[in-house]
């Protein structure tokens, strides 16, 4: 009877292991399978289309009485890297669990935005009303950007990204990293 508990408890202990793994990001099977990244292949602003859709979401959220700001867009791999460091070897705390290279951000892809309220200040406060409509201004600007074609990291299951708007274009992050891109026009 011991040995059988025993051997319970190891499996849960190794299942616990691999769902943890899983949940931080580690042993990503795609990415093990993806070529060694070429940075000289990479863009080094946003997608004129992921641009241009950046520009209507932000005249969008303005008819709204809501400001929203860009924080963050393209971003290099070295940044992607400082990044992903926070909490980890850098102080801080954890805002990203992908690597340079593995961030729709480091492909032109991606942008981070908040809001400014009503005083001026740039706020991540995603409860924060300041269009006084009883509704979020943040999820306010996350429904038009779905709306546009964007996909929310709010929306993600593992590690809410709620600043995180997206265009994969229906590629990952392996398509990329093996040479794809989306079409210009």
């Amino acid at each position: 009877m011991k040995v059988k508990n025993t051997l319970i408890w190891l499996l849960l202990l190794i299942a616990l292991a691999f769902w943890l793994a899983s949940y931080l990001g580690m042993g990503r099977p795609e990415l093990s399978k993806a070529p060694a990244l070429d940075e000289s292949d990479l863009p080094t602003e946003l997608h004129p289309a992921v641009k241009e859709k950046k520009d209507e979401l932000i005249a969008l959220a303005a008819e709204r009485d809501i400001e929203m700001v860009i924080t963050d867009d393209f971003r290099s791999v070295e940044e992607q890297n400082k990044l992903y460091e926070k909490g980890r070897g850098a102080p801080g705390n954890i805002v990203t669990h992908v690597k340079g290279g593995e961030s729709f951000h480091n492909f032109g892809l991606a942008f981070d935005y908040a809001i400014r309220n009503k005083g001026g200040e740039v706020i991540w406060d995603i409860n924060y009303d300041g269009n006084g409509n009883d509704k979020s201004d943040w999820f306010e600007v996350a429904a038009i950007a779905k709306d546009i074609g964007f996909e929310w990291g709010g929306d993600w299951v593992r590690f809410k990204d709620y600043p995180h708007l997206e265009m994969t274009f229906g590629l990952t992050i392996n398509d990329l990293l093996r040479g794809e891109r989306p079409e210009e026009a």
